[in-house]
């Protein structure tokens, strides 16, 4: 008998092992089902302005002594150096140790699968990963050690970690990651402080699978299906990765008098995947000189601008602006606009994109409220009042469906809203 969590229940899908299927019919907007964490870190841009416990928005925050969970809170604030981005995997490993030695029990955010049965797919690992994996377990000794007793051997850690890389998000609650994956999801996940919420973004009915996206889906069926592969060890086989209907516009060209040849497009997607992967680089490079360099900070960001102004107009000879791999690049300018604070940029390159994602994304997709988010409190801020009123109640639109009309980030944006009038 299949054991189930409200309107769900765990089953064998059919060429993808575990998933979890409906028992009852789910609107669009509908809360599918709400499950706790089984354990969470904050980001480190979040630490300052969130409690560490319940996440919630908070001025008053201790770094010590005043936390509910002090056997996690008191470990990390004793060291100074804890909040680099890149170990964020590491505490959550670390606070999953100590939850485990204080209460061993089975958790409630376990009720259909347990923590123990995350795929690991270490005999999938390859020597980057497994690099990757060492590291890791490095830094969890070098930081812990002195805090946690009996730390488990080299072998539980790397499956421990393998365990939490090959989840979409490190720290998903297991019902959550009971879910698998489709390029075509008919649910769509957010947290509301510690809790995950599942909402349906379609229509669904007694006997679908219910299927999460692990990926950003703005990209043609060939990009998703390496990422996947890589990822997350497995081709994906779903209706959007068969079918490639949207791949003809998320890969458009310019209207020329002749058409580019195939070999022109391949050799130019190759391309931007280069400069896509050297720009991720440039902005780790970024986050390191952010640490106390400001001259070199503000000179790389002219650099990293000037890398996406280059890269457009040489992938523009042959692609539409509404091409994804434009619209990514685009995508960065407008972030290294906005962290160098010239608005009339970050707006000029927010306004081509906001539309062709609402196409190229799927129905009520996070990435269209947030861009629409932007350009509402661009507009507001450059005195353009109905264009951001307008791009606001778009993105609250969104946010009702996939967040729920009562959270507090839809009230937050309804709050701006309201002080436009």
């Amino acid at each position: 008998m299949n054991e189930g969590i409200e309107g769900t229940e765990r089953f064998l899908s059919p060429g993808s092992g575990r998933g979890l299927r409906a028992v009852r019919h789910f609107s669009a907007g509908e809360l599918v089902f709400a499950c706790p964490a089984y354990s969470y870190v904050l980001t480190v841009n979040e630490r300052e302005a969130h409690c560490e416990n319940c996440f919630s928005r908070r001025e008053d925050l201790f770094k010590c002594g005043k936390c509910k969970q002090a056997h996690y809170c008191n470990v990390e604030c004793q060291r100074s150096d804890w909040t680099m981005h890149k170990l964020k995997t590491v505490r959550l490993v670390a606070r999953i140790i100590l939850k485990q030695r204080v209460t061993p029990e089975r958790d409630p955010s376990e009720r259909l699968l347990l923590l123990s049965e995350f795929e690991a797919h270490l005999d999938k690992m390859d020597s980057e990963k497994d690099e990757m994996n060492n590291a890791d377990i490095a830094a969890l000794h070098h930081f812990y050690s002195k805090h946690i007793s009996d730390i488990p051997g080299d072998q539980a850690l790397t499956e421990l970690f393998a365990q939490q890389h090959s989840i979409p998000t490190a720290g998903y609650p297991p019902h959550v990651a009971l879910m698998n994956h489709s390029c075509s999801p008919n649910v769509i996940v957010t947290y509301k402080g510690t809790v995950a919420e599942v909402r349906a973004i379609r229509e669904i009915d007694p006997g679908d699978e219910v299927f999460n996206s692990y990926i950003d889906l703005l990209y043609p069926t060939e990009d998703r299906k390496e990422r996947l592969l890589d990822s997350y060890f497995f081709s994906c086989q779903c209706t959007e990765c068969t079918s490639k209907s949207k791949d003809k516009a998320k890969m458009e060209t310019r209207k020329l008098s002749s058409p580019p040849e195939p070999e022109k497009i391949k050799s130019m997607v190759h391309y931007a995947k280069i400069v896509i992967e050297e720009f991720r680089r440039a902005k780790h490079y970024k986050n390191i000189l952010f640490l106390g360099l400001q001259l070199h900070f503000l000179l790389h960001f002219h650099e990293l601008l000037e890398i996406c102004e280059l890269s457009l107009e040489k992938m523009g000879a042959i692609f539409a602006d509404t091409n994804v791999y434009m619209l990514h690049m685009m995508y960065q300018a407008m972030g290294v606009c906005l962290y160098m604070q010239d608005w009339d940029g970050a707006l000029r390159y927010g306004e081509k994109i906001v539309q062709p994602y609402s196409v190229h994304y799927p129905a009520y997709s996070l990435n269209v409220a947030s861009m629409y988010l932007k350009l509402g409190r661009l507009y507001l801020g450059l005195e353009k009042k109905k264009q951001g009123i307008r791009a606001l109640k778009r993105a609250v639109a969104i946010m009702e469906m996939a967040h729920g009309k009562d959270h507090n980030y839809v009230a937050e944006v309804k709050r701006e809203i309201e002080e436009q009038k």
